[in-house]
């Protein structure tokens, strides 16, 4: 079971920092690892048979390093415990939730100053192509994002440090990279990266409809507390369950529609259409059909809900780990 005090450090450290470009992320080693693999394997007749070998050893390798460092240090120092600070320095590396939302504040001013400005800052967090964005696919290619890395960078490494401590977090972050990598419907990837994305489905399946569920209740109670809340004007709860139900699963991920949906739902606005993504173009379906403009306050909404249901899942794990 992990420490509470490695959690709330962790947590703390991300809140302040972020991700720091100067400071090592093992996501970066992660990637380099899955990138020279996909160099070597990705090639003859069984590429599927070689992108599953790929994720299944770097999946494994990860979870076995975890713990074996952190049991190394136990050993090393003579601790009761696993050690806090490493912990915490992991759980650390594990969140994502304070860059993105930085992030996308950035896309959004970006575009207030210009389109090209818009484009560039929001190619730092989409792996689609965004050289033809509109202002308007702009700012709803941010709000996708951050709906999804709510799921992906905050609820569910939360959910696997729940399962698996600490190596199950960081197992979990190895299984997104690679999925972000290398999960892609492409004619370069189609073969080769559907184990690794079949895998990061099954991972994601509980947090992110956990995390539409939070979603859509904390947007409820936003509206009930605040008067002049953006989403004071928004469909009720029982709406928007309804709404999240109807789109979430027409998403052409099984995990990615649920959290995105409950966004649209919550901002009553469009996501989806198609995409286009190393030059081809992928076709997905809408969410909503209520298409009207984003601006600046729906942005500022959709960071509040994303914070608060931070806050919501890293209290319930401090009570959880403070009582166990």
């Amino acid at each position: 079971m992990v420490n509470a005090l490695s959690l709330l450090i962790g947590w703390i450290a991300d809140k302040l920092m972020g991700d720091p470009a100067w400071l090592p992320h093992p996501v970066v080693a992660f990637g380099k690892a899955i990138a020279w693999g996909e160099r070597l394997l990705n090639r003859g007749r069984f590429r599927r048979w070689n992108g599953g070998f790929l994720a299944v050893v770097l999946i494994f390798l990860t979870f076995a390093a975890t713990w074996g460092l952190l049991y190394g240090v136990q050993r090393a120092f003579g601790l009761q415990e696993r050690p806090i600070i490493i912990e915490a320095i992991l759980i650390f590396y594990c969140l994502a939730g304070t860059t993105l939302c930085r992030e996308v504040r950035m896309v959004f001013e970006a575009a207030d100053h210009s389109l090209e400005a818009g484009r560039r800052q929001v190619a730092r967090i989409v792996g689609r192509d965004t050289s033809q964005l509109s202002d308007q696919e702009i700012r709803k290619a941010a709000l996708e994002t951050l709906a999804e890395n709510l799921s992906d960078g905050v609820v569910a490494p939360l959910f696997w440090l729940l399962v698996g401590g600490v190596p199950g977090m960081m197992t979990y972050k190895m299984v997104n990279t690679l999925d972000s990598m290398i999960g892609y419907r492409t004619e370069r990837y189609r073969e080769f990266g559907t184990v690794a994305a079949r895998i990061d489905d099954v991972a994601n399946w509980i947090p992110a409809r956990l995390t539409a569920l939070l979603m859509v209740l904390i947007g409820q109670w936003m509206t009930i507390k605040s008067k002049r809340s953006t989403v004071n004007r928004k469909p009720s709860a029982i709406k928007i369950f309804r709404f999240v139900w109807k789109y979430g699963p027409q998403h052409a991920s099984p995990n990615s529609g649920w959290p995105e949906a409950a966004l649209a739902g919550i901002l009553n606005c469009r996501f989806g259409g198609p995409h286009v993504y190393f030059g081809e173009v992928i076709e997905k379906p809408y969410i909503g059909d209520h298409e009207r403009k984003l601006k600046a306050d729906d942005m500022k909404t959709a960071i509040r809900v994303n914070q608060l249901v931070e806050v919501v899942m890293v209290a319930t794990l401090l009570a959880i780990f403070y009582i166990a």
